[in-house]
């Protein structure tokens, strides 16, 4: 496996624990009050993991009003809580990392929705966040 592979299945893993980590919050209703971070594989990726959740916390109002616009004729709330954990953390790195392009959030959060959910889940996503991302103006392949 190259460098860059193993760096891209670590940032898989970093996303993943944010996605586990903003899920576990909103099951227990504190989605905005506890401090526990997430735990990756080295610190570069616990800060990433951290990056991702925190950002992706401090703005939910404003991702899902971008979710809730993309969903088109579905309501947020009636979304299970991991694919709506995958969303937002997609959407929170769109706002927040506009150096990683578009088209590689979109593509992990699909990887993220098909491990941890279903294929149609998968499908789903790959809908849902693109509409977000035109909305957002983001070329699907270019960095800010």
């Amino acid at each position: 496996m190259s460098a860059g592979a193993g760096q891209k299945e670590n940032r898989r893993q970093a996303r993943v624990q944010a996605v586990q980590q903003l899920y576990g919050r909103e099951m227990r209703g504190t989605l905005k009050e506890e401090e526990t971070p997430p735990v990756a594989v080295d610190e570069d990726l616990t800060i990433f993991a951290r990056g991702l959740l925190d950002s992706t916390i401090a703005r939910v109002a404003e991702i899902d009003a971008l979710l809730a616009a993309a969903l088109q004729n579905w309501d947020l709330r009636r979304l299970g809580a991991v694919d709506r954990a995958v969303l937002r953390v997609a959407v929170g790195e769109m706002l927040a990392h506009p150096d990683i392009p578009a088209a590689v959030t979109i593509n992990e959060a699909i990887e993220i929705a098909r491990s941890l959910g279903s294929a149609e889940s998968a499908r789903f996503a790959n809908g849902v966040l693109d509409r977000v991302r035109k909305e957002l103006g983001r070329d699907p392949r270019v960095t800010a």
